[in-house]
């Protein structure tokens, strides 16, 4: 444990870019807990991050990874014990907090979830924050109501990490699946995941109207901007559209018609910060009766050094499915 592999990231006069250095954990954020990591995963916030692109460190340098599971290695808090399996998302890891990019990760006790029986650190990992938000927008439509019997759900960037398990996690809980995206090679892709339907993103009629034919009994949407939009616009009566992401753009041009005249719910999903009580109650249903049945098939495994290539994949738009890093 003397030294170990870490993706640390840098400010150099306002050029940020990170490498895989050689860390030790005196140099490491302070924390209750030490975790021995054994994966960590790709999302699009860490692309963000470590090439600079948005603005999301706090400080710099720092170690990559909003994601991490493994097993602790030292713990200062009676609730966690050597040996114990654990993972942590979200909190300020990998954006104040050293990340998930490294051999050993330290963080407040606070943030660390027991690792939920049912899943492994790999597939802990292939879920991800990605995974747990799209299992957070899952539980909070049901909680508004939404059941298979109430018709179709759609969801929109459907190839990217939290759509790709969005999908499946809801063809696993036997919903009517309908999947949105711009990528024409990817239609099988969707349906080996669960989607009913896949519609090819350019060819939807939007309309300008208020209010369009209601389609949708609710919607897991990571596009934001005009998507968006269109479904407030389209959402069939009590239904809700849980809203995850803004690759498409942050603003949203709607009308107060479709919450007033249907009784739509827009339902918002903040994965950080998530309250530990709700968090640790996704992460079980994640490893039960919402986990994909095809985690291997969204999964692809890389190493700390295939990071620039995913993340240049991710901001490109081009990325389908998961990245799991092996940081072993």
């Amino acid at each position: 444990m003397d030294t170990f592999r870490a993706f640390r990231i840098v400010n150099e006069d306002g050029r940020i870019h990170g490498s895989i250095v050689n860390a030790t954990v005196a140099e490491l954020s302070a924390g209750d807990v030490l975790i021995k990591a054994s994966y960590s995963s790709v999302n699009y916030k860490d692309a963000l991050a470590a090439t600079g692109t948005g603005k999301i460190l706090r400080r710099f340098p720092l170690i990559g990874g909003i994601d991490v599971a493994g097993v602790v290695a030292s713990s200062a808090a009676s609730r966690f014990r050597e040996g114990d399996e654990v993972l942590v998302t979200g909190y300020d890891l990998g954006v104040a907090n050293d990340g998930g990019y490294a051999g050993y990760v330290q963080v407040p006790a606070s943030w660390v979830v027991p690792m939920p029986r049912g899943l492994t650190a790999f597939e802990a990992m292939a879920l991800g924050t990605a995974g747990f938000t799209a299992g957070l927008a899952i539980v909070r439509l049901q909680q508004n109501g939404l059941r298979p019997q109430n018709g179709t759900v759609v969801v929109t960037g459907s190839t990217g990490g939290v759509g790709s398990i969005a999908v499946a996690g809801l063809a696993r809980l036997g919903y009517d699946v309908a999947a949105i995206t711009g990528k024409e090679e990817a239609h099988e892709y969707l349906r080996q995941l669960g989607a009913r339907e896949v519609f090819s993103r350019g060819t939807l009629e939007m309309g300008t109207r208020p209010l369009e034919k209601a389609r949708w009994a609710g919607a897991v949407d990571a596009v934001g901007g005009d998507m968006l939009a269109w479904l407030t616009r389209t959402t069939d009566a009590w239904g809700g559209i849980a809203s995850t992401g803004l690759t498409g753009g942050v603003e949203l041009h709607t009308t107060v018609m479709p919450f007033i005249l249907r009784g739509v719910s827009l339902i918002g999903i903040d994965s950080v910060s998530c309250p530990m009580e709700i968090r640790t109650e996704v992460w079980r249903r994640l490893a039960t009766d919402m986990k994909p049945n095809n985690l291997a098939v969204i999964a692809k495994e890389i190493a700390l050094d295939g990071l620039p290539d995913a993340f240049a994949t991710l901001l490109a738009g081009k990325a389908r499915g998961r990245f799991v890093v092996n940081v072993r």
